[in-house]
């Protein structure tokens, strides 16, 4: 099987992880049908976005895949009075990755990450790969290690999660 840029990171890091294919439904690429498709559950699936900063440009959040981002708390913690959504046609352009298979490791560039903190609670964590159809199964302070990222309180339960 063909590594992506994000296992080579976590073999040259010598970090532990396993990769769980699972099948893409191309119309529904969200967090809760990846957890329905790999059998994992919705809060240990954690989506990367992609945002822009007043003051740092570009920089990167991951959090849980039933809740949303706090776009006030995220601003605090990455030092930027407003932060945005970074559109999606402008994704592949900065990160390299394509809608559903954006992983927080192996962007074109080293943004700024920063991780809810909520994950410092599981045992396990799964991030994308870099592609669609394979996610990265770790330990969240492996991704901390590797990553370079922030930990924050950055995200809240979307209300209408089942």
């Amino acid at each position: 099987m063909k590594k992506t840029n994000a296992a080579r990171i976590l073999d040259r890091a010598k970090i532990e992880y396993e990769i769980i294919d699972y099948d893409v439904d191309p119309i529904e690429l969200g967090a809760e049908r990846v957890a329905e498709k790999t059998g994992q559950h919705i809060q240990s699936i954690f989506k990367t976005l992609v945002l822009t900063g007043d003051k740092t440009g570009t920089i990167v959040a991951c959090i849980p895949g039933a809740s949303e981002l706090d776009l006030k708390a995220f601003a605090t913690l990455s030092g930027n009075k407003k932060c945005a959504m970074v559109p999606m046609k402008n994704i592949q352009e900065l990160t390299g990755y394509i809608r559903g298979g954006c992983s927080p490791l192996g962007m074109k560039k080293d943004y700024l990450i920063f991780m809810d903190m909520s994950a410092l609670k599981l045992e396990n964590i799964l991030i994308s790969a870099g592609i669609r159809g394979k996610q990265l199964k770790l330990s969240p302070q492996d991704l901390l290690k590797v990553s370079g990222a922030t930990t924050g309180v950055i995200s809240t339960l979307k209300s209408q999660t089942a």
